[in-house]
């Protein structure tokens, strides 16, 4: 709770930093946006390095910028870890804060600029996120700025990161379990083993997979924690198109690799229990065009946020 008590006798054109002695006490209730944007980049990368090049500033900007956010709030909220930064108790309350706030920020500067831009974006999305998400953000987008053209390219992540940095695309959503490129991470579910509910292929020795291109990293990751435990596999079914993977599944002929949201009816999840081993969580975000930012991939973006963590909630909801 935040009491304001009214100062009478000053002058607005040189009202001090800190107050006089003696003078009542006002204590300021805002947070700067750009301050948990930066917060929430470092929180994600791990590094003010990585943080910098997400947000555009330098190195010593975002030091400067955490050091009042800090004093702000009276409160560490970053414990050096090595070279990487990690969050203290207090920056792990503020994270969620952070996001909430972030995020309706986003929401009320697009509602208010609704139809003022237009002009052509360049979008980038998996095709595993495509077929689920891309209906809503694209409507959405199209209601708000009707003015506005929007191109599509569907492509693995890796790829689209590549078209990203060569100035093919404006934006790109990328899913990652990891990755040295600075994306804005805004969302993460864990990935699971999946095979068809008809068929009981997850049974078979060598055990039959169906996964992405050798430099996809949930094949990398699968392979991995197969080997971990001795597990034998053999790669039977290769491709970059998610949907050719899922029929693979779907037909009882091999178990593979499925963030939650990208579970399809008909299929169910392989336990622990079954002998598969937990997998990592992956994590969902956006890397920009760091050669050129426009309003417009800006507006995009705040749409993109607000539709997937919306379809999240309703999924949540229903279960």
């Amino acid at each position: 709770m935040f009491v304001i008590e009214t100062i009478s006798n000053y002058d607005e054109m040189d009202f001090p930093s800190r107050p006089y002695p003696g003078k009542a006490t006002i204590m300021t209730a805002l947070i700067d946006i750009e301050q948990l944007r930066t917060f929430l980049a470092i929180a994600e990368t791990g590094s003010f390095t990585k943080a910098a090049e997400i947000v555009h500033k330098t190195q010593s900007a975002v030091s400067m910028q955490m050091k009042r956010l800090e004093q702000r709030l009276d409160r560490a909220i970053f414990a050096r870890d090595g070279r990487a930064s990690k969050l203290t108790e207090d920056g792990e309350r503020l994270l969620d804060y952070a996001r909430r706030i972030v995020k309706l920020n986003l929401e009320a500067l697009g509602t208010f600029s609704e139809g003022e831009l237009a002009g052509r974006v360049r979008l980038g999305v998996p095709d595993d996120y495509a077929d689920r998400y891309l209906p809503e953000i694209m409507a959405r987008f199209a209601r708000a700025y009707p003015g506005a053209e929007l191109t599509v390219t569907c492509a693995p992540s890796t790829e689209l990161i590549g078209h990203v940095d060569l100035g093919e695309l404006d934006l790109a959503i990328i899913t990652n379990c990891e990755s040295n490129r600075a994306a804005e991470y805004f969302r993460r579910e864990r990935l699971l083993w999946v095979a068809s509910s008809r068929h009981a292929i997850h049974a078979e020795d060598p055990l039959p997979l169906a996964l992405g291109r050798p430099n996809c990293l949930w094949r990398r990751t699968a392979i991995e924690q197969l080997e971990s435990i001795g597990r034998r596999y053999r790669v039977l079914f290769t491709s970059a198109n998610s949907g050719a993977v899922a029929a693979a599944v779907l037909s009882g002929l091999a178990v593979s690799v499925f963030p939650e949201s990208g579970m399809r009816p008909g299929m169910r999840v392989l336990t622990p229990a079954e002998g598969f081993p937990e997998l990592p969580y992956c994590r969902v975000g956006l890397v920009r065009n760091r050669h050129e930012r426009s309003p417009l991939a800006d507006a995009l973006a705040g749409h993109i946020v607000s539709s997937l963590e919306n379809l999240s909630e309703t999924r949540h909801a229903a279960e």
